[in-house]
């Protein structure tokens, strides 16, 4: 009996973790909205604040509500009834569902491992790591399908705190296993890891796009590709290793290939033009990104058994 109360609190502990994550990620995907609105015109995050960027009628807090008042108000602006388009609630979805997943992920593991205080502070980073991950891979598979566009300001922080968080799971993992690291070597540890590991891959990743770049400049005399899709696989390969980064541009590549032979395939596409413009690659990198961090590991296991590994 004592076994099945411990079963039903540790589930339900686990059910509302992942109910708040995800109120959480609606909260986030929310303000995410705003910067996606205002970063490409070079305006403030913070101020002044919403508004229907029509008419310019600034939003009640009960407008302001993430996905229920879309919903409420049918997808039009209250005052001039302009269209406010599915990007919103698509984008507010998506980080509170991946953020979700992300906990009753994290909260399933979690049960498996050895905590400790020592470990404490590492699981936390380690937890609100993939949160950070999700949402950078929201933020800019947007921007790159509304404005072919992955800025600096995402790419380079988002690579930095990639090796952040890797150098500490690194850490936490060679402590439970030889017994803690002291916070004195911590710098010196992981730095020699950076150097041993995921600088080497973080340059292939970014490299293999500058080669793909520099082949099809070759081929066409025109760029195929922007430097910003180079600096996004450095990014996956900071957070999810090499191996994570070469499964997200895989199912990148396909899930981009199969997108244009649907576009050529269908008439009313031809002929409106929509088959001869860019397709976003950075945004399609991304979606293999999210794959990758919450499913890579099962899918690069499958793989390598798969094919005799």
């Amino acid at each position: 009996m004592r076994r099945v109360d411990v079963y039903s609190t540790s589930r339900m502990i686990r059910i509302l973790g992942t109910v708040f994550a995800g109120l959480m990620g609606l909260a986030f995907g929310s303000f995410l909205n705003v910067c996606l609105s205002r970063w490409p015109e070079g305006e403030s995050v913070v101020a002044p604040r919403s508004h229907c960027r029509g008419c310019g009628h600034t939003l009640a807090w009960w407008e302001n509500v993430p996905l229920v008042s879309w919903v409420a108000l049918r997808g039009r602006c209250r005052v001039c009834g302009g269209g406010i388009g599915w990007r919103y609630p698509l984008v507010e979805l998506a980080v509170g569902g991946l953020w979700a997943i992300n906990t009753w992920k994290f909260s399933f593991a979690i049960q498996y491992l050895n905590l400790s205080w020592f470990s404490l502070p590492f699981l936390i980073v380690c937890f609100l790591g993939p949160f950070i991950l999700l949402w950078l891979l929201v933020a800019l598979a947007a921007l790159d399908a509304e404005n072919l566009w992955l800025p600096d300001r995402l790419t380079l922080p988002g690579i930095l705190v990639g090796v952040f968080v890797a150098a500490l799971s690194r850490y936490y993992l060679e402590g439970t296993i030889n017994g803690p690291v002291t916070s004195a070597n911590f710098l010196s540890y992981s730095m020699q890891h950076f150097w041993q590991g995921p600088f080497l891959g973080i340059l292939a990743a970014g490299g293999l796009i500058l080669l793909i770049r520099w082949v099809y400049w070759l081929i066409r005399r025109r760029e195929g590709m922007g430097l910003g899709d180079a600096k996004l696989m450095a990014m996956l390969a900071a957070w999810l290793g090499l191996r994570g980064a070469l499964l997200a541009f895989g199912l990148g590549v396909i899930l981009a290939a199969v997108v244009a032979l649907v576009l050529l395939a269908v008439p009313s596409v031809r002929k409106n033009g929509w088959g001869m413009r860019k397709l976003p690659l950075g945004t399609f990198l991304c979606v293999g990104g999210i794959v990758g961090s919450l499913w890579g590991q099962r899918i690069i296991a499958a793989y390598l058994g798969w094919a005799g590994f």
